[in-house]
């Protein structure tokens, strides 16, 4: 049997005390907290980073999460075992000989990838052989997952979590404020002609120059200026990998830069009628704003109707 390390010891029990505390009580969402700031306190790994790793995972598992269990990320097997033979709790001393990245974060000599606390703490600590800047940071997510979109999604969550210090970001608005007149209706997988056959990916909200747009949710700026179909729009993506998209703006907010946070209510820019040609083309319809939603599932990213989640915002902020 492999020896306990006084470091096993301390960190077990330094962490078995939040779960046992986490049983007690139903706010999962301070448990949660508490969990990555324990394993910030042994590793140096941000918190809100383990806690963007987590949000994203969740938002793109296949399958719901075990009731009992805290934490939503999935490490794939080959990357927890390595070639380890078989498939169940080792040593991590054992797993790392294969390759394996499984490591014992609740102090019980296993790396058991169903707990939470190992799960937790084998990211850390494979981010921690990166450094803990938020460039190395960033260079450990592309390592481990191999795509931009994901790794920006994760650093963009990080910086929101940091900022509010929460993970919980509900609060939602339809995207014209109360008082100002507007129509709409389902419009989603219209034909469109401009541009070559294609569908309509959104829904039209009927306006007059100079409405104000707002945002539906929080989110980080991931796109903002110039589309030939578009017009002057804006693109910002929110905690549940959603990618929340508004054109034919007549303008935009001032101030508003790319990786810029906006809060839900927030106003980003006005109705207009731009688009459908070279920058500045505006007037070959009448004005609106486009909303469009995108999902991305960790693999691919596609348009999906936004209507329901428009009536939903009406309804909740009259």
């Amino acid at each position: 049997m492999i020896k306990r390390s006084i470091f096993s010891t301390f960190i077990g029990f330094f962490l078995l005390s939040t779960i046992a505390y986490a049983e007690e009580n139903v706010d999962r969402e301070a448990e949660k907290i508490a969990i990555y700031k324990q394993i910030e306190a042994v590793t140096l790994i941000p918190w809100y980073y383990l806690a963007a790793i987590d949000r994203y995972e969740a938002n793109i598992r296949e399958t719901e999460a075990d009731e009992s269990s805290f934490i939503d990320i999935e490490i794939p097997d080959d990357k927890w075992y390595g070639a380890t033979p078989g498939r169940q709790p080792y040593p991590p001393e054992f797993i790392q000989m294969f390759g394996g990245i499984g490591e014992d974060g609740n102090g019980d000599q296993l790396a058991d990838p169903a707990n939470d606390i190992d799960i937790v703490y084998t990211i850390a600590k494979y981010l921690q052989r990166y450094g803990h800047t938020a460039q190395d940071i960033r260079t450990g997510l592309w390592n481990y997952y191999q795509r931009e979109l994901t790794v920006m999604s994760i650093m963009n969550y990080a910086t929101l979590f940091d900022t509010y210090q929460t993970i919980s970001f509900d609060e939602t608005a339809f995207p014209i404020p109360p008082g100002y007149n507007y129509s709409y209706r389902n419009t989603w997988g219209d034909a469109r002609g401009f541009g070559g056959r294609r569908i309509h990916e959104g829904t039209d909200i009927f306006a007059s120059y100079g409405t104000p747009v707002r945002t539906a949710t929080y989110g980080i700026i991931e796109l903002k200026g110039w589309n030939k179909y578009g017009g002057w729009r804006i693109g910002i993506r929110d905690i549940y990998n959603r990618y929340h998209y508004y054109a034919h703006l007549n303008g935009f907010a001032e101030g508003l830069e790319v990786g810029d946070i906006v809060e839900a209510g927030q106003t980003i820019g006005t109705v207009g009628s731009s688009g459908y040609g070279p920058p500045g083309t505006a007037g070959k319809f009448p004005p609106h704003l486009h909303y469009g939603l995108y999902k991305d599932n960790g693999k691919t990213e596609w348009s999906f109707d936004p209507y329901p989640h428009l009536k939903k915002w009406e309804r909740e902020n009259p």
